[in-house]
């Protein structure tokens, strides 16, 4: 008589990638994200560590792992710039784990559904950026403007959808 592995959807459906992958892609979001505005100044637009975030996160379907490669960018990201060190860490570990913890339950290959997460996921990044700067920091002075945050979510998403794609090229599935 055959055995059943019980397995869970996670435990079916989580991907693997090659570690040297997960760093060159890492690196090169945080690198293209720091120098094209410097190339040409709408690119400021666009949040490729926060692409890289998300397709990491629901690709593993783990919130730990998902918390950590979102402290990680975030940090990395913080470096070159001249804000705190710390915001975006922050701001990128909870999208990060929330959006590995909705990968554990929502079907995130399809196309419309990594959309979606993508455009809510970018603008539930502005407002803890937004939260992180007025009551943690102290600066009143930070402002949001939500159109701008709309299209840029909109942006980012029409981004982060062919990049999900040919990310899919790079997993290690079993």
């Amino acid at each position: 008589m055959p055995r059943r592995s019980f397995a869970t959807r996670r435990e079916l459906e989580e991907h693997h990638f090659h570690p040297a992958v997960l760093i060159a892609v890492a690196l090169a979001a945080l690198f293209l994200h720091t120098y094209l505005p410097r190339i040409w100044q709408p690119f400021s637009i666009l949040d490729l560590p926060l692409i890289v975030v998300l397709y990491l996160s629901i690709s593993w379907r783990n919130p730990l792992s998902g918390t950590f490669i979102g402290a990680a960018i975030g940090l990395l990201q913080d470096l070159p710039g001249n804000s705190f060190i710390g915001v975006n860490g922050m701001a990128k570990t909870i999208v990060g784990y929330a959006a590995a913890s909705i990968g554990l339950k929502v079907d995130v290959d399809n196309f419309i559904t990594r959309a979606m997460m993508n455009f809510g996921f970018c603008l539930l990044q502005s407002l803890i950026l937004l939260v992180i700067q007025r009551f943690l920091l102290g600066d009143n002075t930070y402002a949001i403007r939500w159109l701008h945050e709309l299209i840029r979510a909109a942006v980012n998403t029409a981004v982060a959808v062919p990049v999900f794609f040919l990310l899919d090229y790079t997993r290690i599935d079993e």
